[in-house]
């Protein structure tokens, strides 16, 4: 049976999140895209109307069915997604979005003065879970984990504080996993399931997370 999409409007985030410290720095992490561009090109693929919300990444949407919507900090994803959110059947959260951010940004260029500098963080909003709280039961979720350790328990516990019906586990252990690569191997953890998947082009891993959105979806 051809996994149709057909009608469905999925919302996308991808890619880092960068937050200034001044005009020439900023916070941010090795997120390259990947995974989140080629999740957006297979829902495009199967018909769905696809949204994605990109931090800065150098990748560009092949299919003319993608509307891309370009941010870069933490807060401009929160409000082009809480947006774009409502009218959305499907949200997928796989951009790196970065933990903290710095309380204020310096207008002008940080000079270089004595052996330490001190930049005072505070917590950037967690989109997943600020949209959690305003799901609709006819609204699919689904969330992203990088993992170091104690890697299936934290990605349960994002499960539940999120409100997600699933959530995508990688490890940072797992040789070819992680950003930087064109591979990924995933584990999909949900309320009553578990599926681990090998180690695959990231391409092949998207179909593999688009094939059971299908199934949960279509249930």
């Amino acid at each position: 049976m051809d996994k149709s999409f057909n009608g469905r409007k999925v919302i996308l985030t991808a890619g880092p999140t960068y937050e200034p410290i001044d005009p020439v720095r900023f916070i941010g992490n090795h997120s390259t895209g990947k995974m989140g561009f080629a999740l957006a090109e297979c829902f495009a693929r199967h018909g769905a109307e696809v949204h994605l919300v990109a931090g800065p990444t150098n990748l560009k949407a092949q299919d003319p069915a993608i509307e891309v919507t370009h941010v870069t900090t933490a807060d401009e994803m929160y409000e082009a997604v809480r947006r774009l959110a409502p009218a959305a059947d499907i949200w997928v959260f796989a951009a790196a979005v970065a933990d903290y951010k710095p309380k204020a940004a310096s207008a002008k260029k940080i000079k270089k003065a004595g052996d330490e500098l001190t930049i005072e963080l505070v917590k950037n909003v967690d989109i997943a879970a600020a949209l959690g709280k305003e799901k609709r039961t006819d609204q699919f979720s689904v969330g992203f984990a990088l993992e170091t350790d104690n890697e299936t328990v934290n990605a349960r516990e994002k499960l539940q504080k999120k409100n997600l019906d699933m959530i995508v586990l990688n490890s940072l252990n797992d040789p070819g996993a992680g950003f930087k690569h064109d591979t990924n191997k995933i584990t999909i953890i949900e309320q009553e399931a578990t599926t681990a998947f090998e180690l695959k082009s990231k391409t092949e891993v998207a179909q593999d997370i688009v094939n059971l959105i299908w199934e949960r979806v279509h249930a």
